[in-house]
């Protein structure tokens, strides 16, 4: 299988260039995933690649292709962090210059990383479309060859290689799920992949608040989206690539997308039971095993692409996730102002080993009658029923909730 321009051929070529050069990463089985899809699930964990994503691979082919001059002239590219890192990694290994355009948002840990491997970094655009803008412009103006992050036949075919490594490692695949940004990692693995194996099923995800593969591939072409705000940054491209989109359009069996409440359990589900500090983007796979289990053939692989997180989006994230599954609780409860009201409510709640996160006292809002206070609550529960239980007991008992 090939399009006109990336061939399965030029997959095994850039595997050969890659050698020695990225890591071959571990495929780890997931208990909970399996027992939710009733079938074996593995992880494949770019989470734990060099430059933290599965980037390093298509940037790397990419930039080692260039000719003596190009690289002279030095390389530019645009990106919310993980391309960036790529590229600017690669180009150290290959003695070239690099420019790195990032969204003015772009997360500080992933700006300072891309920093730390020899880049000019240069904050520009709300989005990594409008940094793109620039660093074309940057190109036009230096001739510093642009680093596409999806869109150029190198890049398919390096990150095509993962779907090499998937079939040596797991030959029995049935279904493998993978992020789509620009479309290159799904493009360049369908490609890998259903040369070796045509009857596996690739299923792309695309987080909802930022999916312009579906309405593309409605309409039969690529199409413009403005993308929202999502916690998944690595994949909010607002129009797939040219030559992404022809391969996935001819070679993904399909296109999800999940919920920003479905990403958050995700990334709680890979740090808590598979130990892997994986990125938003980088667990949207995940976030759609969870979410619709029954549709997914095994033996399955789920591509985590990325692990680059700011540790305080992290943290925010994770709060988020724990809320989304029943895991925290916000109570407001109404009690007698008098003394010992209070230490009898959190000696129930104890009793029910529920734990205090917060705590707020009020007795003097317009609402409340003069011999009342409200408390508002902050709880941690093991789970939904958990939750179920502390509201019918405390009721129960006679608080008014």
């Amino acid at each position: 299988m090939s399009s006109p321009q990336v061939t399965y051929d030029d997959v095994v070529a850039a595997r050969d260039l890659l050698d020695g050069v990225v890591v071959r990463t571990p495929v780890l089985a997931s208990r909970v995933l399996s027992d939710a899809v009733g079938g074996p699930v593995h992880l494949k964990c770019e989470n734990l690649q060099r430059a933290g994503s599965f980037k390093v691979r298509g940037a790397y082919v990419r930039i080692a292709g260039l000719s003596a001059e190009e690289r002279a002239r030095g390389v530019v590219a645009a990106s919310a962090g993980n391309h960036a890192q790529g590229v600017a990694l690669s180009a150290r290994l290959v003695g070239a210059k690099s420019t790195v355009y990032m969204p003015e948002g772009a997360a500080l840990p992933k700006v300072e990383a891309t920093l730390g491997y020899g880049a000019d970094v240069i904050l520009a655009g709300r989005t990594v479309d409008e940094s793109l803008a620039r660093a074309r412009q940057h190109a036009e103006e230096t001739g510093a060859v642009i680093i596409h992050p999806f869109d150029h036949p190198d890049v398919i075919a390096g990150q095509g290689t993962i779907g090499l490594e998937i079939l040596e490692q797991l030959p029995e695949t049935a279904t493998i799920v993978v992020p789509i940004g620009g479309g290159g990692l799904a493009a360049g693995l369908a490609l890998a992949a259903k040369s070796l194996r045509p009857g596996i099923r690739i299923v792309g995800v695309q987080a909802e608040r930022a999916a312009a593969y579906p309405a593309s591939l409605a309409a039969g072409h690529p199409v413009l989206v403005e993308p929202f705000s999502t916690m998944a940054d690595g994949i909010a491209v607002g129009r797939p690539g040219e030559l992404p989109f022809d391969l996935i359009h001819y070679l993904v069996d399909r296109v999800v997308t999940v919920s920003e409440d479905e990403i958050s359990k995700a990334l709680v589900l890979c740090l808590e039971r598979a130990k892997q500090v994986v990125e938003p983007a980088g667990a949207v796979g995940v976030a759609a095993l969870l979410a619709h289990p029954s549709a997914f053939e095994p033996p399955v692989v789920a591509v985590l692409s990325g692990g680059n997180i700011d540790p305080v989006l992290l943290a925010r994230v994770l709060r988020h996730g724990l809320a989304a599954a029943g895991r925290y609780l916000a109570v407001r409860v109404l009690l007698p102002d008098r003394p010992g009201a209070l230490a009898g409510l959190l000696a129930a709640l104890a009793a029910l080993r529920v734990n205090v996160l917060d705590i707020v006292h009020e007795r003097l809002a317009t609402r409340l009658h003069v011999d009342e206070v409200e408390v508002q609550l902050q709880l941690e529960t093991r789970g939904p029923e958990h939750c179920e239980e502390a509201l019918s007991t405390l009721r129960r008992d006679g608080y008014k909730l």
